[in-house]
């Protein structure tokens, strides 16, 4: 028989009470002997993907007869991988996962009918050389392989159960992606939400598994030599102290950061759903647009075309350490075609979108390093937090994304990316259209597609 009264709300667990029961250290164990496996099949999926973009871009070349990479190179990949991700987008269950024209996502793992899909648009993403980087599939795929864990150790185990383990699964997949566990735990506390004392629930099991995650990255290296995947930047000329003129560039490269952000999203939120109703013939235009932009680039300045493709993870430590070899001019064509080869990806393709902009961001800096007053380091820095702000909307991420990757250098330029990421957060949400108003009691909410990119208009990530 109905009740005649309202429903009485379940009573939220208490989060001290978890940390002591027995469940919970056994939910430790089992993050951290799931850490393991998600870790390597991680480590399994970035050399494949670094091992066939090698072979691809720079082996199949002359074993054709074409001595080195003609210029024209990019157009056939790019071309090919952007059939293939239209064909898992338009046929396979999930359509590939998340678009990241909607910004940067961390909660809520994919069902594991949807993970074939998943790994595969993002497969010919990376492989083919589009502008979108491997975070974002990585933290689906951990948190894809933490729900079948789950699954498979404890059938019928509670959904909360599910979630902290799918969460740390994530953590485990990018533990060292970032350069260090630690930024890729900020990354997936700050996007996912998490607050209050659950924070710790969720929190110790998820370092628990990046830690392990970490240690396999770093045996898989060991044993294979094929490389621990990790950020790393060169090293770069010592900087001491901010200086006044140095305040004045922070201001002024957040207030740009965002103006550059927001077009380049706009951009893809304008050609998504085009593209989208005509996945099969839209998506191979939006690949030959992406190679058009490097091949451009190459033409004009003779520098590589992995400048302008790929997401800029591996590209970045070479144009740091080779930064005396770029002119302003070379510099700011550069950001012209990786802007807009960046915002292309982002509305047709499938993976992340952090690694180009701390790329474009670093560009930024180096090629403002040359007008008076901004150090080298500084600006790199400045230009990774904003750019990174902007794209991102994580200020926290971003201010330890610019700063402890240049070590001792970047805690030194951390005043100026506290600015310049507050500066850039600030003016992307005011150039951001705010959130439609929520529907009249009665009337039905959003659903579907304008649902799904309801979070990109209201600034949310």
């Amino acid at each position: 028989m109905a009740s005649s009264g309202p429903a009485t709300p379940a009573a939220s667990p208490d989060p001290t009470e978890l940390l002591r029961s027995r469940s919970y250290v056994q939910l430790l164990g089992l993050a951290a002997v799931v850490g393991i496996p998600i870790s390597a099949a991680a480590y399994g999926f970035l050399a494949l993907v670094s091992a066939l973009q090698r072979w691809l871009f720079r082996d199949l070349p002359p074993a054709l007869g074409l001595g080195q990479a003609p210029l024209w190179w990019p157009i056939p990949p790019l071309l090919i991988g952007a059939v293939l991700v239209a064909v898992v987008i338009r046929y396979l269950p999930g359509r590939g996962g998340r678009s990241p024209a909607d910004g940067f996502h961390a909660g809520g793992a994919p069902d594991p009918r949807e993970l074939p899909g998943v790994l595969a648009a993002a497969f010919a993403t990376l492989v083919f050389g589009v502008v979108l980087g491997p975070e974002a599939p990585l933290i689906a795929l951990g948190g894809g392989l933490g729900v079948c864990a789950v699954r498979l150790v404890r059938r019928g185990a509670p959904a909360q159960t599910a979630a902290v383990v799918a969460a740390a699964g994530s953590f485990s997949s990018v533990s060292t992606l970032l350069g260090s566990p630690l930024l890729g735990a900020f990354l997936l506390m700050e996007a996912s939400g998490l607050g209050g004392a659950m924070l710790g629930v969720v929190l110790v099991p998820g370092l628990l598994a990046a830690g392990v995650g970490s240690l396999i990255f770093i045996g898989l290296d060991s044993l294979t030599g094929l490389g621990t995947f990790s950020l790393a930047l060169p090293g770069l000329p010592p900087f001491d102290r901010p200086t006044g003129a140095a305040f004045g560039w922070a201001i002024a490269i957040g207030v740009a950061a965002a103006f550059t952000a927001t077009g380049i999203r706009r951009l893809a939120l304008l050609l998504r759903p085009h593209i989208e109703r005509r996945l099969l013939l839209l998506t191979p235009v939006a690949g030959l647009v992406v190679a058009g932009c490097a091949v451009l680039y190459t033409a004009v300045t003779g520098k590589s075309w992995s400048d302008v493709l790929f997401s800029g993870q591996d590209q970045l430590g070479p144009l740091l350490g080779n930064h005396a070899g770029y002119t302003v001019g070379s510099l700011l064509l550069l950001l012209a075609c990786k802007g807009l080869a960046y915002g292309v990806s982002l509305s047709a393709f499938r993976g992340g979108p952090t690694f180009p902009a701390m790329y474009m961001g670093a560009a930024a800096g180096i090629a403002l390093s040359h007008l008076p007053g901004l150090p080298l380091v500084a600006g790199v820095a400045v230009g990774i937090g904003a750019m990174c702000v902007a794209m991102l909307r994580l200020p926290l991420t971003s201010v330890l994304l610019a700063t402890l990757l240049l070590g001792s250098d970047g805690i030194a330029a951390m005043p100026l990316v506290i600015v310049a990421v507050v500066v850039a957060h600030v003016v992307t949400a005011r150039l951001t259209p705010p959130a439609p108003a929520a529907p009249p009691t009665g009337e039905p909410a959003v659903d579907g597609p304008a649902a799904e990119s309801a979070p990109e208009r209201s600034g949310s990530t």
